[in-house]
């Protein structure tokens, strides 16, 4: 307790109230689009706290969302695409950190951004609902490539919104069943971070500070949604994949070059 109360004396208060205040705002606007908090963070992060330490902070503070999430959205989550999802992207996310520091992610975030910017295309400005069939099936293959992608980079953006959308799931249903694959992940995801040796008590820090912003963001987000018709959440969801996409490729459009 003493070392947690020296290690906070030697943080500057504006990295706190930084983080709180981003964690708020970007989980405000995740929650009535679909997704997308982390995304949003990782600029903000990584200026704050440098762009190494930002995945492992992000992902703690989107688990302790996802906490949330859950209890706000549990009477909409469909479990049936949970099961395929979830044992998948566990392998993924513990394999992705133990390689964490060894790969360069800017690649993966490039070709996601370009893949985000497309489904303004895909889903004609948000005039269709459905761009193809997903089976519930494929969630085993699509988990382990998202959980492994997200855990080198802290966040992948809404990629995983058209295959939802595809799925049939809209609205409440979209958002709490997308939460509750991300909260069992993120449970590995956390614990892979602190088994191989990449957590420090600052970023704990970090991270639970982020995390209790990103909660109420998540209680606020809810209130808006409610009002919210589903043409107005596609489109939402559709507008967030878009900045989300232009965002991961100007940050990493020098890979090109």
């Amino acid at each position: 307790m003493l070392l947690v109360l020296d290690l906070l004396q030697t943080i500057p208060t504006w990295h706190l109230v930084g983080l709180f205040s981003a964690g708020m705002i970007a989980f405000i606007i995740s929650t009535i689009s679909g997704g997308g908090g982390a995304i949003l963070l990782i600029p903000a992060t990584s200026w704050m706290i440098g762009t190494a330490f930002a995945p492992p902070v992000i992902n703690l503070a989107t688990l302790i969302s996802n906490a949330s999430r859950l209890y706000l959205f549990w009477n909409d989550i469909d479990w049936s695409l949970t099961k395929y999802y979830v044992p998948s992207a566990i392998i993924g996310a513990w394999l992705a950190a133990l390689v964490f520091s060894r790969l360069d992610a800017n690649w993966i975030q490039l070709l996601v951004g370009a893949f985000l910017v497309s489904t303004i295309f895909q889903y004609k400005f948000g005039k269709v609902s459905k761009t193809f069939d997903m089976p519930k099936a494929g969630f085993i293959p699509l988990g382990f490539v998202i959980a492994f992608m997200s855990t080198l980079v802290g966040g992948l953006g809404p990629i995983l919104n058209p295959f939802y959308m595809n799925a049939g799931l809209e609205k409440e249903n979209l958002i709490a069943t997308k939460t509750a694959n991300s909260f069992f992940v993120g449970i590995v995801q956390i614990g892979s971070y602190a088994f191989f040796g990449i957590f420090t008590v600052k970023l704990w820090v970090y991270g639970l500070v982020l995390g209790l912003g990103a909660v109420i963001g998540n209680i606020i987000g809810k209130r808006f949604l409610a009002g919210m018709s589903i043409s107005q959440f596609r489109v939402m969801l559709l507008i967030l994949m878009v900045i989300s996409g232009l965002i991961m490729i100007i940050r990493n459009i020098n890979v090109l070059f």
